[in-house]
C-alpha cells in the first residue's frame, strides 16, 4: 500500500497568532469609524414621563447600597 505524505502549504485557517496580530495592525487604519458627535445637552425640566414598571422599582428598592 502507497501512502502519500499531507500537504505542507498553509491555509488561511493555519496563521500563527503573531501572523493574524500583524494583518490585524496592517488592516486597522482602514477601518476608522468617525467619532459619533457628543449629542445636545437636555434642560432638566424638558425630561417628563418616565414610567418605572413597580417590579422594577422594588427590585431597585431591595438592592443593597453600594459599599454596604
Amino acid at each position: 500500500m502507497t501512502t502519500y505524505p499531507a500537504s505542507r502549504e498553509r491555509h488561511e485557517s493555519e496563521l500563527s497568532l503573531a501572523e493574524l496580530r500583524g494583518a490585524g495592525a496592517r488592516m486597522a487604519p482602514h477601518w476608522v469609524t468617525p467619532a459619533d458627535p457628543a449629542p445636545a445637552p437636555v434642560s432638566p425640566a424638558l425630561i417628563h414621563g418616565v414610567d418605572v414598571p413597580a417590579a422594577s422599582a422594588r427590585l431597585i428598592g431591595a438592592t443593597a447600597e453600594y459599599g454596604d
